[in-house]
């Protein structure tokens, strides 16, 4: 909703405030006041929209993430590195379902962006697989099934990634 320099200002005005009802001997409000400035450093690191499309992703609701998504306006200037890459990663995950080819350039720049979180790392190189496993790339495709094998750590892509084996060996 607020650029991201607009919540670091507005973080330190309140902390600022904070103190001050601290010197004013008002506890309670000066806790508060610090308090209420984390939700913006909170929102600084995790953007309000990408955290709503997941919401939406999760209940698979394709339209109301990409509805949320399509708030966030010039995300290279409105985000940091990692929640542009979550941007992408998200963008990827939606055209998966209609268009592998744009999805695929999605992916690329999610990964060459960084993601947070080795599973989500392990679901874009999978994606990335079935794009290059549909375009008879069957050694780009076995290199990054291999690298989603080793990010997935709690082998909960284990089934995909030995089905998406099995459908190479056809190849």
């Amino acid at each position: 909703m607020f650029h991201r320099n607009i919540k670091l200002i507005l973080a330190g005005l309140i902390i600022a405030t904070g103190i001050w009802q601290f010197t004013e001997n008002n506890i309670g409000n000066g806790i508060f006041l610090i308090l209420l400035s984390l939700v913006f450093i909170l929102l600084y690191f995790k953007n309000e929209f990408i955290l709503l499309a997941f919401l939406k992703l999760r209940k698979q609701d394709f339209a109301g993430a990409q509805k949320w998504l399509a708030y966030i306006k010039n995300p290279e200037t409105a985000l940091v590195r990692k929640q542009q890459g979550y941007y992408n990663y998200l963008h990827g995950l939606m055209l998966s379902q209609t268009n592998l080819m744009q999805a695929e350039k999605y992916f690329k720049k999610a990964i060459e962006l960084g993601l947070s979180m080795d599973m989500d790392l392990a679901v874009a190189k999978l994606n990335l697989a079935g794009v290059a496993m549909s375009r008879r790339r069957k050694i780009e495709a076995t290199n990054l099934l291999n690298e989603a094998k080793r990010l997935d750590k709690q082998n909960m892509l284990k089934d995909q990634i030995k089905m998406m084996k099995e459908q190479m060996k056809k190849i």
